[in-house]
């Protein structure tokens, strides 16, 4: 079209400069320009009917599926634009292919990368005329909604239960019977038992020796506590923190299910927010997943003097509470680890705090300029502060678990199953 409006100007200046007779002929380019143009519009128009619009009902945080996008009507040279909403992310142009019943149709990669139900409003089609003159830009309601949830793959799978149960109920279990808390059994001594099992009064009734036989207590309370304030909003690996954390919390709710422990939660910011007392089975892991799908994103700081005071009142019996948070420095920690030095006192509780790969990755790297140099001593100093930090909870009897985001997850469960096996709580 620019093309032939340049044409159009050029025979139409020399038609005007040539003389009074050939100064009328000068329109007679922009007419067969205007005529060509409207016979391209006649022929190139298209009015799209519908859009279709195919995807998972559930997609999981972190992971990528396929859309697939259907528009009847449109023409064989389709591209588009999706407007794509905060919560998920995908290919900026979209490329189309005819399909077997004459609709054009298009398979797209979505990636989740924030959990909640989010809305695709509205997609721009593009295509160009048949002789290149026009650009037909439409925009068409898709009014589509998709769901991102926890991550709970490693449930689905089976691996955690598989792991769970081989090892409290397998060779590990039979290792540990006589080394328990919880009354099994009664037996008859036998020579080789360890004497101290001898049950002496059952033993006086019956004239014979009798021995208690024990195991491992179950029905313990775990309680999963994540602090949801604006340190977790910071992405690592493509997702935020909170993510992160309630993808390693769900695992671990759901190994203490199988377990046969009780599991509750607790959300906090700058104020105590969920509380939900522990419950056994499966149902309170179906309770929890519910819960951290409907976990907000907030920018709001959190108040850890406030929030573990209230968790140390709700909790007067013994538990495990696993705490997912993060700090910038030793001054921004020194409330925090007054407030677990508190709750240290009466319940074993582990630490759970998600490594920037990034950062580390930065030190592990020689800079080349005065700027890269500064960094790298920033880099240096957060990370022996953040070491400071796990040393004074470790002398308070706190687990650390100090991971990758792919490795908060087994290093996690690994810990719950050997405080089971030592019966610390």
């Amino acid at each position: 079209m620019l093309a032939l409006a340049l044409i159009a100007l050029f025979l139409s200046v020399i038609a005007v400069a040539a003389g009074p007779a050939p100064r009328e002929a000068a329109a007679v380019p922009w007419i067969l320009l205007g005529v060509v143009t409207a016979l391209d519009l006649v022929l190139s128009f298209r009015r799209p009917k519908a859009v279709s619009f195919e995807a998972p009902p559930e997609i999981f945080v972190g992971e990528t599926v396929a859309l697939r996008i259907g528009i009847e009507g449109a023409p064989a040279n389709l591209r588009a634009r999706l407007d794509w909403p905060e919560g998920v992310q995908g290919s900026g142009e979209i490329a189309f292919e005819p399909g077997p019943d004459g609709t054009m149709t298009a398979t797209v990669p979505c990636r989740a990368k924030r959990r909640g139900l989010w809305r695709f409003e509205h997609i721009w089609l593009l295509w160009a005329s048949r002789l290149a003159l026009l650009e037909f830009v439409p925009r068409l309601t898709v009014g589509a909604e998709l769901r991102v949830v926890p991550n709970i793959r490693l449930v689905q799978s089976g691996q955690i239960t598989t792991t769970v149960l081989s090892t409290l109920y397998g060779v590990k279990e039979n290792r540990a019977i006589g080394e328990g808390s919880e009354f099994q059994q009664l037996r008859d001594f036998v020579p080789g038992m360890d004497i101290k099992t001898i049950d002496w009064k059952r033993s006086a009734r019956r004239r014979s020796l009798v021995a208690k036989e024990l195991r491992a207590e179950r029905n313990h309370h775990v309680i999963v506590a994540l602090d949801n304030g604006y340190l977790m909003r910071e992405e690592i690996g493509g997702q935020p923190k909170i993510d992160h954390a309630v993808t390693a919390a769900l695992a671990t709710a759901w190994a203490a299910a199988i377990g046969g422990d009780l599991v509750g939660y607790y959300s906090y910011d700058v104020q105590p927010r969920t509380f939900a007392a522990p419950s056994p089975g499966r149902k309170a892991f179906a309770r929890l997943r519910n819960w951290t799908a409907e976990l907000d994103y907030v920018s709001r700081e959190t108040n850890h003097t406030l929030a573990l005071s209230e968790l140390n009142a709700r909790t007067p019996k013994r538990s495990l509470i696993i705490i997912f948070t993060d700090f910038i420095d030793t001054t921004s920690a020194e409330l925090l680890i007054e407030n677990i030095g508190i709750l240290a006192k009466r319940h074993l509780l582990i630490f759970v705090a998600i490594r920037d790969p990034d950062l580390e990755a930065l030190v592990e790297t020689a800079p080349g300029d005065l700027e890269g140099a500064a960094a790298l001593v920033a880099a240096n100093q957060s990370l022996h502060e953040r070491r400071l930090v796990f040393e004074r909870l470790s002398r308070m009897g706190v687990t650390i678990i100090d991971a990758k985001p792919d490795a908060i997850t087994p290093r996690l469960i690994s810990a719950y199953l050997e405080i089971k096996a030592r019966e610390l709580i």
